[in-house]
C-alpha cells in the first residue's frame, strides 16, 4: 500500500465522529420542536424545527448542571463542600426546596435538589459557589455555550425563569445534554432518582422527569415548563450500550412532552445501534527497518464505534489495508494503515490504524550488535 497521509487519515477519522444527520420517518410529534441524538457520536436521527429559539424554562438547568459538575470533576469543589443560601437565591419563585437565608446545604444535596425537584432556589445557590456571584456564572454559561457551538442560544438566568431574551433550540438543548452525560456520567446518581429527601428525611422529593419510573432504561435528564414555554424536556435513556437524548421544546400538555419523548426514543431504539467496528481477525505486526525492533504492532487508532441502521448490520464489512512496511523511527501513534466500514459499495467509515507503540531508530553499537548476532547465526 501507498503510504498513507496522517492528514487524510485525520480527516477520515473526523468524518466518522463529527455530528451527522441521519434521515428518518417521520414521527407524530405534538411539541413545536424536537430532536434526537445519540450521545456517543453526536449523531441527529430526528429534528423537527430544531434550530427554533424558543424558552427552555429549567431545561436550562442542564448547563447549570454542566458548569457545576465541570468544577467538581476538575476538583475546584467537592460534593461535601458546605453551601450557604443568599438572600437573593431564597429569593427566587417557581419550584423549589424553599432554602432559609443563611440556611448550609452540601453540594451533593443542592445537586439533588436541582436534578430532582427543579429548585430554583438549589441552582442558584449552585451558581453562586461557583461563580462567586449569579451574573458570572450566567457569563460563564454563555461562554461555555459557545464554546459547544450553542448558536441558538442566550442565557439570562441560570434557573430558567421567564426573562426578555432567555432562549435556546431543540438542537442546543441536545449538545449542552450530551455534555453533561458524557463527560460527567457521575449526574446519573441524581438524574435517575425517583423519589427521595432532604434535610434528614424532613423534605420529601419526587421526580418532576415522570420517565425515570415509567420508560425502561431512563437515565435523566431535565424538565422544564413555564407558562410561555410550555412543556419542555431533554430525556435521556439507555439501552443495549447505546444512550439517546430527545429535546423537547414547546409541548402543549406535560403529559404530551413526555409522550413525544418516547415517541422519539422507540423510534431510536428500534432503528439505530451502536457498533463497535474490530477486525475480524488480529492485526499482523509492520515491519520497521532499522528499527530497535523488528516489528510494531498496529492497534485501531481512535473510536472505532459507529451508528447504524440495525437492518444493516448483518451486510457490514471490514476491510484492513496495512503498509508493508516503515523506516524507524516510529512514533506511537503514526498511521500505518485503515480500516474500512462497508455496507455494500458504499463506505460507512475508514478508521485509521496506528502504531501502538514507539520504535528508535538503531544506533551504530545497535547495528554492529545486529550484524555480528546474523554473522554469527549464518556461520
Amino acid at each position: 500500500m501507498k503510504k498513507c497521509s496522517l492528514v487524510v487519515c485525520l480527516v477520515l477519522l473526523l468524518t466518522l465522529l463529527l455530528p451527522v444527520r441521519v434521515r428518518g420517518a417521520e414521527l407524530p410529534l405534538d411539541s413545536e420542536s424536537a430532536l434526537l441524538m445519540e450521545k456517543e457520536t453526536g449523531q441527529v436521527l430526528y429534528a423537527k424545527n430544531e434550530h427554533k429559539a424558543l424558552e427552555p424554562a429549567s431545561v436550562t438547568k442542564v448547563m447549570t448542571l454542566l458548569l457545576v459538575m465541570e468544577a467538581i470533576d476538575s476538583h475546584v469543589i467537592s460534593y461535601d463542600d458546605v453551601v450557604t443560601a443568599s438572600a437573593y437565591a431564597t429569593s427566587m419563585g417557581g419550584s423549589q426546596v424553599y432554602l432559609k437565608e443563611g440556611e448550609q446545604m452540601t453540594v451533593h444535596d443542592l445537586l439533588k435538589a436541582v436534578c430532582v425537584a427543579s429548585g430554583n432556589d438549589a441552582a442558584v445557590a449552585l451558581a453562586e459557589y461557583v461563580g462567586g456571584s449569579a451574573d458570572i456564572f450566567v457569563e460563564k454559561m454563555n461562554r461555555r455555550a459557545q464554546e459547544l457551538g450553542m448558536n441558538d442560544t442566550h442565557f439570562v438566568n441560570c434557573t430558567g425563569l421567564p426573562a426578555d431574551g432567555h432562549v435556546t433550540s431543540a438542537y442546543d438543548i441536545a449538545l449542552m445534554s450530551r455534555e453533561l452525560i458524557l463527560r460527567h456520567p457521575d449526574i446519573r446518581q441524581f438524574t435517575t432518582i425517583w423519589m427521595d429527601s432532604l434535610r434528614n428525611g424532613a423534605f420529601g422529593l419526587s421526580n418532576t422527569n415522570k420517565l425515570i419510573r415509567f420508560y425502561d432504561g431512563a437515565t435523566g435528564l431535565k424538565t422544564g415548563s413555564t407558562d410561555s414555554a410550555l412543556y419542555c424536556l431533554s430525556a435521556t435513556a439507555e439501552r443495549d450500550g447505546m444512550e439517546l437524548i430527545a429535546s423537547i421544546m414547546k409541548g402543549p400538555t406535560s403529559n404530551q412532552r413526555f409522550e413525544d419523548a418516547k415517541t422519539l426514543l422507540n423510534y431510536g431504539f428500534s432503528t439505530y445501534a451502536l457498533y463497535t467496528a474490530q477486525p475480524d481477525e488480529a492485526l499482523p505486526p509492520v515491519t520497521v527497518s532499522l528499527g530497535t525492533r523488528e516489528t510494531v504492532q498496529p492497534v485501531i487508532g481512535g473510536d472505532s464505534r459507529l451508528l447504524v441502521q440495525k437492518a444493516q448490520l448483518p451486510a457490514l464489512t471490514k476491510t484492513v489495508t496495512l503498509r508493508d512496511g516503515v523506516k524507524a523511527p516510529v512514533a506511537e501513534g503514526d498511521v500505518l494503515g485503515e480500516m474500512t466500514v462497508s455496507d455494500g459499495d458504499r463506505v460507512l467509515a475508514s478508521i485509521p490504524l496506528t502504531a501502538g507503540e514507539s520504535v528508535s531508530r538503531m544506533g551504530w553499537n545497535d547495528l554492529f550488535t545486529r550484524f555480528l548476532r546474523m554473522a554469527l547465526m549464518s556461520a
